[in-house]
């Protein structure tokens, strides 16, 4: 763990919650974090979920995104959502967040049901809009980034039809959240149209204001 991590987790634990410091965190799990009662309330979460490593959190423009892996049934209505809204037709594969891909395989090895008495595990995930660096922006070749090619439209990521489809772009992202649409040839990518949080049935996806963050932040914690 890096010493800005570290030093991200004790402003937690010292109740100093800023914009600046979940950017700090973005994409990566809350374990080892302590949060007030209204935090979890507005995360949806109780403590042990975050002690387990089940909260996740993506530092958006106008709020975060959390990400709830204990809530996830696997269902992937998400998926199909996503790709309704943004082709037109219904493709797991395609999708712009990646829920089929973690039941595929993980850090245990292929296939998420290892074990009988912990089931199941699967989760969504997503692009973390990442701010410094870009790196897909950085990937893509200079006269093609210059003609707008990926943007970095007020925080959100964007490919543009300005996008010539090289695939520079997926290679870069460390997180493999930039893939080939199979239908179209070019990269895709989530761009935050948030549809996909709209239907998801256990609240596994949540989407907080940065004005109720704060609000949270600044109630008195009990003693």
């Amino acid at each position: 763990m890096s010493n800005e991590i570290k030093e991200t987790i004790k402003s937690f634990a010292d109740k100093e919650m800023t914009r600046r410091q979940f950017m700090k965190v973005s994409g990566k799990t809350l374990a080892g974090v302590t949060l007030s009662a209204g935090m979890l309330s507005l995360f949806g979460a109780c403590q042990h979920q975050i002690d387990e490593g089940m909260i996740s959190v993506v530092a958006l423009t106008e709020g975060l995104l959390v990400v709830n892996k204990d809530m996830c049934t696997g269902c992937i209505r998400c998926e199909i959502v996503c790709t309704t809204y943004n082709d037109g037709a219904a493709s797991t594969g395609n999708a712009r967040l990646k829920v089929t891909r973690n039941l595929m395989t993980n850090d245990k090895g292929a296939g998420m049901y290892f074990d009988l008495n912990e089931g199941w595990e699967c989760y969504p995930d997503t692009c973390r809009q990442c701010q410094d660096p870009t790196y897909c922006i950085e990937a893509c070749p200079p006269p093609f980034r210059a003609a707008g090619a990926i943007i970095n439209d007020e925080g959100v990521i964007r490919i543009t039809d300005a996008c010539v489809g090289c695939g520079q772009c997926i290679p870069a992202c460390p997180w493999g959240m930039i893939t080939r649409n199979t239908v179209t040839g070019r990269p895709t990518k989530c761009e935050n149209c948030a549809e996909c949080i709209k239907v998801c049935p256990t609240a596994a996806l949540r989407f907080v204001p940065w004005d109720a963050i704060t609000a949270a932040s600044q109630r008195p914690w009990p003693h």
